[in-house]
């Protein structure tokens, strides 16, 4: 076990990758030295970490030479290039795209839930989808106390998910609509289908692609990541998941309605509560007299998972509704990633 690491960040220009560079600051990580890596277009970048000012490289292969860890957000196109490279040279990678969370040999990884397939890795540990990491962390200690049989949710996805210049269309049209002018949105839902809507004071349910079931690709992602994490199987039937997504028009923070069915009928509201807030990184606000409840702006900046409006289904027992929200830039991306990585220190798997 090395005493300090090389630490590069791939992508470290991103909404991600900035925060990635901050976390990583706030860190138990022993670090000699760390590389910013992105493209040729940002390479020359001066950005800060830990008050020492570091020029952006422009990444290769190459730059993986003398690295102990890479945390990735560059897309995963560049992951599946630079990521083996990486692994080749000695690295271990922990990323944040959606390249290798499906593969069966790469762990799929939640600290708190299941941290324990880490031991499993050969280079590569996948940080899961945003969306499904908040779902995953509130009702992981559900699953293991009273089962699992059925998960349905509805999301409520930040317009940040969709990246930096996709923030930028919808604030360019909430100010064409203020002003009674005519809204051209190029991106959303996503970059490359026929159609484009806006979503300034709007409501989007497609994320990403469709498939040919009717579901979009974000949903078929929170199916399967589900049912991997918790089951340790893509497509394990134990656990029945199905999904909605739908983009909104908030900067920061994923909501989350989830209706779940338990084993054990005899579970109630009261013990639901009582283990949530007694979970680290869960965050009970939940108490409707004074109308507590979690919300995106509230969230923003936060490392936790807030969870609240739990309520028994009147209709059939065992079931019951409840109310995630985390941010998703955070939570669902850097302080995930950042938190794989100080695993695989502690327990000496680099």
């Amino acid at each position: 076990m090395k005493d300090r690491y090389v630490v590069a960040i791939l992508g470290a220009t991103g909404a991600v990758g900035s925060r990635l560079i901050s976390e990583l600051a706030d860190s138990k990580i022993p670090i000699e030295r760390v590389k910013l890596l992105a493209s040729k277009r940002s390479a020359g970048k001066k950005l800060q970490f830990k008050g020492q000012t570091i020029i952006v490289e422009e990444a290769s292969p190459e730059s993986f030479d003398d690295v102990d860890l890479v945390l990735s957000s560059a897309g995963g196109a560049v992951s599946k290039q630079l990521l083996p490279e990486a692994v080749k040279r000695g690295a271990v990678c922990v990323d944040n795209t959606s390249a290798f969370r499906m593969d069966p040999t790469v762990p799929l990884v939640v600290p708190g839930v299941n941290e324990k397939q880490l031991k499993y890795h050969h280079g590569i540990i996948a940080n899961p989808n945003c969306s499904t990491i908040q779902m995953v962390a509130a009702l992981n200690p559900i699953y293991k106390k009273w089962g699992l049989k059925q998960i349905i949710v509805s999301t409520y996805q930040a317009v940040s998910g969709a990246g930096q210049s996709a923030w930028n269309e919808m604030r360019d049209e909430a100010k064409d609509y203020l002003s009674d002018r005519p809204m051209h949105p190029e991106i959303l839902p996503t970059k490359g289908q026929k159609h484009h809507y806006p979503l300034a004071f709007n409501l989007l349910p497609q994320i990403d692609v469709f498939e040919e079931d009717g579901y979009t690709h974000e949903e078929w992602k929170m199916i399967h990541e589900t049912k991997k994490i918790l089951l340790n199987d893509a497509d394990a039937p134990e656990i029945k998941v199905t999904a909605t997504c739908v983009r909104v028009p908030v900067a920061v923070g994923h909501g989350e309605s989830v209706y779940f069915t338990v084993d054990d009928e005899k579970s109630s509201v009261h013990e639901i509560k009582e283990l949530i807030a007694a979970t680290p990184r869960l965050v009970l606000q939940d108490d409707p007299k004074e109308q507590l409840y979690p919300q995106p702006i509230n969230a923003q900046g936060k490392r936790e998972t807030f969870v609240g409006r739990l309520r028994a289904d009147a209709e059939n027992p065992g079931a019951f509704n409840m109310w995630i929200v985390a941010d998703n830039l955070l939570r669902g991306a850097a302080s995930n990633t950042v938190e794989i990585a100080e695993c695989l220190v502690k327990e000496q798997l680099m």
